[in-house]
């Protein structure tokens, strides 16, 4: 398309020259390579530059947002987890830091009171819509002796 618009610059530029000076300035013009044609080149390379960047920031945004709707999903199975451990009896003491990495994989952190509380946080996780996997890291708490008061004689 540029390279018409320079042939017909060209011949335009051709006619001009042939009325004012004969046909000798016309073989002359059409013999050096024309100015047009550099411009068009130079425009030619310019429009690709241009189009690169366009193209170079349309897929950082689509990354980007595709990162973004990654994190939001994941919040959510976070959230979802969460609340089935937080509202477990059979968790209230417990210490469990949660992380959901990419692809719905949970990751429980921390510890608790025993075996079956162990097993029951994992299994509440595994249950939780969203969740492909969980990796259980929980370490169970040494118990904690309970120390009652001596019960000291009273001084008679």
């Amino acid at each position: 398309m540029l390279r018409k618009v320079s042939h017909v610059m060209m011949g335009v530029l051709g006619l001009t020259l042939a009325s004012m000076g004969g046909p000798t300035a016309v073989a002359q013009v059409e013999a050096k390579p024309g100015t047009a044609e550099k411009a068009g080149g130079t425009l030619d390379n310019v429009g690709r530059k241009i189009k690169g960047g366009v193209t170079s920031a349309a897929e950082g945004v689509r990354d980007g947002f595709s990162r973004t709707k990654e994190n939001v999903h994941n919040m959510g199975i976070e959230s979802r987890i969460y609340g089935r451990l937080h509202w477990d009896k059979a968790l209230t003491n417990a210490l469990i830091q949660l992380e959901v990495q990419s692809g719905g994989v949970a990751v429980l952190k921390g510890s608790v009171a025993d075996l079956a509380a162990k097993s029951k946080a994992e299994s509440l996780a595994a249950d939780t819509v969203g969740v492909t996997k969980v990796v259980n890291q929980l370490a169970i708490a040494p118990a904690t002796p309970t120390t009652t008061p001596e019960r000291v004689p009273a001084r008679p």
